[in-house]
């Protein structure tokens, strides 16, 4: 299996405008349903960080780059993009993953 074949694994950070948490918290909800019906979504799950209020982090697999550019582009991610100038304290960071071999077969 080449790298290129590995889902991609991420965790992307959002952090609301001060007084805009529900609002934030509001749209993240209404992207699960849609994106996890996407074909190349193995999963899509928001957290808000405990000690930061505000500041959500949404774990998300896709199957490949391809499966990423297209829930993009979807018609439910363009219509929360949209909104980002209204709720968004700074550009949403996503961080991209890899996973740590556990034992000697997982570092061939």
């Amino acid at each position: 299996m080449s790298p290129r074949s590995h889902p991609i694994v991420a965790l992307a950070r959002v952090r609301a405008k001060p007084a805009r948490r529900q609002a934030l918290q509001d749209a993240l909800a209404a992207l699960v349903e849609p994106s996890r019906a996407e074909s190349g979504c193995f999963d899509y799950t928001p957290f808000e960080l405990l000690e930061e209020p505000g500041t959500f982090y949404v774990r998300e697999t896709w199957a490949d780059q391809e499966a990423l550019d297209f829930h993009r582009a979807t018609p439910h991610f363009q219509a929360f993009a949209a909104r980002f100038a209204e709720l968004l304290a700074e550009p949403i960071r996503l961080i991209p993953l890899r996973e740590v071999p556990t034992d000697a077969a997982d570092q061939a």
